[in-house]
């Protein structure tokens, strides 16, 4: 019952924020007078959202698709390389620096590139979201596999578990929050990299969408493709915590 009511509370109060601050911007915006051109009300804003939504459904599962496809890939890189990382000291020095170095460079800065060098299709959005959000987990992970118990490794090696047993036995279980942690960030981060680099070469999808509005001063088709993708993010994100409890409870299980 407790937790029932912990969960309700948790899902009403932001519900119960986002509806005060609609109505605190409705308000605003109306006994300011301010343009709708600067700024549209939310009940505006609504109203070009489910007008446009069929069509701003289709520009989603654009972006989603490769959202979904870079997120892949940085979750499937970025736990190898980690795993690559904490198996050896040598190969950690090696690589820690350069990972530190590339996470010093404005990812921004990089989207030109990968048109230069993948053109302006699908591959270039994708590898450019996919490395915006490889870093996350990779250094979540590598966090967390380096933070193995150490009584439990040695256990592991009293008992004569290979090294292969002990890092899917031992390592993993106890690198599962830092590695869940890791995806979550990377999750929103495809998003990001997918919208960034639309703006850049896309012809379709929600950056494209967004990008045309602004353009053509179209304020609030502007804030409800914003509305959309927001909610693809929440989508994503949610789908990564509900693989967590799946994952852990599989574990300890």
């Amino acid at each position: 019952m407790k937790g029932a009511s912990e969960r309700t509370l948790s899902f009403m109060l932001p519900m119960a924020s986002a509806a005060v601050i609609a109505v605190a911007w409705q308000l605003a915006v109306e006994l300011g007078d301010v343009p709708e051109l600067i700024l549209p009300t939310p009940s505006a804003i609504a109203a070009k959202l489910f007008g446009t939504l069929p069509s701003l459904l289709q520009q989603a599962a654009v972006t989603g698709r490769e959202a979904l496809a870079a997120f892949v890939l940085a979750v499937a890189a970025g736990f190898a390389g980690a795993a690559a990382i904490s198996s050896s000291k040598i190969l950690r020095e090696i690589v820690y620096p350069a990972i530190v170095t590339l996470q010093l460079i404005p990812k921004v800065a990089l989207a030109p590139l990968f048109v230069i060098f993948l053109g302006i299709d699908h591959e270039a959005r994708i590898t450019f979201a996919a490395l915006l959000s490889f870093f996350p987990v990779l250094i979540s992970t590598s966090v967390g596999l380096a933070n193995t118990d150490l009584s439990a490794l040695r256990l592991c090696r009293s008992l004569g578990a290979s090294p292969w047993r002990t890092f899917w036995s031992v390592r993993v279980p106890f690198a599962l929050p830092h590695f869940f942690s890791g995806m979550r960030i990377s999750s929103t981060m495809a998003v990001t990299g997918v919208v960034i680099a639309e703006f850049i070469s896309a012809r379709e999808g929600l950056g494209f969408a967004i990008l045309v509005a602004g353009a053509r001063s179209q304020t609030a088709a502007a804030f409800a493709a914003i509305a959309v993708l927001c909610l693809l993010g929440l989508v994503l994100y949610g789908a990564v915590a509900g693989l967590e409890r799946l994952a852990i409870r599989w574990y300890r299980g």
